[in-house]
């Protein structure tokens, strides 16, 4: 017994049509899929420059250790984000801080134009920050800090309680910030108002700095502090009594300068005449001591020719004496001795009119 040939069902088109739209949507997944992981791949390619060092992290752990965590300049490749992080740290560039934890409140505008904001009655610490002297003065004092970052990995890292706790930069400039405050408000309190606004600002300036950097050893924040500038003003509102205790300081710099130039003067002059008399004395004592010198040694020459003759060496002398003296005399009278041995008798005319110069005759 034959059997017929079975026909086959026929053909829905519709079902036909779905099968082939679900197979070309499945095929143009397929690609957008291997497109989107092709752009999920590439787009972990990251560039480091020159002056940065990076560090990658992987579920938020480091990949390497010590100094194979930092990544060099050049192109890289990373898992992207959630999977694995990358954290850029400029190693040349300087970092600025401003701490103003003791400063009065200033809007942008007048912070940029260096203005004062308008004076109250009184400080407001609730928006005015200020620091306490050492002498229980109020001031306002605020700094900016210049560091730049020695150590990437201990800058990024911070180990706390033996676990890794992961800083951005932004963190390590709060923590930069932090101790730029403390250090102005722990250094104002051992000074005087008077040093740290006058007498002793640059030592005020350094010890702040020093106070800094040892905040940031202490954390082990792997900075460098390049520069420290810190400003300090007495409150606004007794800015008139600090302008005249300047004022009056500056008075009294002034007078003491001159009294110490006039003092310098007087002790040049008096040195200088002490110096001139010295001098004259020792010219006079060496004149004196060669006249008297010479003198004795005349003396010794003459005293064998007096102990030889007495009377012949007076009566010599005394023609030698009278010839000098009668050498310049006007009028020469030389009277004898008498005969008898009595004085002679001489009569002058003491009246007489005195010698008329050349001119008088000739007139």
């Amino acid at each position: 017994m034959s059997k017929e040939p079975q026909t086959p069902p026929p053909v829905d088109s519709g079902a036909q049509a779905l099968e082939e739209a679900l197979h070309s949507s499945f095929t143009i997944v397929k690609v957008v899929m291997v497109i989107l992981f092709g752009a999920f791949v590439f787009s972990g390619i990251f560039t480091v420059e020159p002056q940065q060092k990076a560090i990658k992290l992987r579920f938020g752990k480091p990949v390497g250790e010590g100094d194979q965590v930092l990544i060099g300049s050049g192109t890289h490749w990373a898992w992207p984000y959630p999977i694995d992080e990358v954290v850029k740290i400029p190693i040349t560039e300087i970092q600025k801080v401003t701490g103003k934890g003791s400063w009065f409140l200033q809007s942008p505008e007048e912070e940029a134009l260096n203005q004062d904001p308008p004076t109250g009655p009184s400080l407001n610490p609730a928006v005015d920050g200020y620091a306490i002297t050492g002498d229980g003065n109020i001031i306002h004092t605020k700094a900016t800090l210049s560091y730049r970052i020695e150590d990437p990995v201990r800058c990024v890292f911070a180990f706390a309680a033996g676990t890794n706790q992961i800083f951005s930069l932004a963190g390590v400039s709060n923590a930069v910030l932090n101790a730029l405050n403390n250090a102005l408000v722990y250094t104002a309190a051992r000074y005087k108002v008077d040093d740290l606004l006058l007498n002793d600002v640059t030592g005020f300036q350094e010890a702040v700095g020093r106070r800094v950097r040892k905040l940031i050893q202490e954390q082990q924040l792997g900075l460098v502090v390049d520069q420290c500038i810190v400003q300090s003003r007495p409150p606004r509102q007794l800015k008139m009594a600090f302008d005249n205790v300047i004022i009056a300081g500056q008075k009294s710099s002034q007078v003491i300068t001159e009294a110490r130039n006039d003092q310098n003067k007087v002790s040049s002059q008096a040195e200088a005449d002490a110096a001139s008399r010295i001098n004259t004395a020792a010219v006079a004592k060496r004149l004196l001591v060669d006249t008297i010198t010479a003198e004795a040694e005349r003396f010794k020459k003459l005293r064998p020719a007096y102990e030889s003759n007495p009377d012949l060496f007076t009566q010599t002398r005394l023609i030698e004496t009278m010839g000098r003296v009668f050498t310049n005399a006007q009028d020469k009278l030389f009277l004898p001795t008498a005969a008898d041995g009595k004085p002679v008798e001489l009569r002058l005319l003491l009246n007489r009119e005195p010698p008329k110069s050349k001119m008088e005759e000739a007139k």
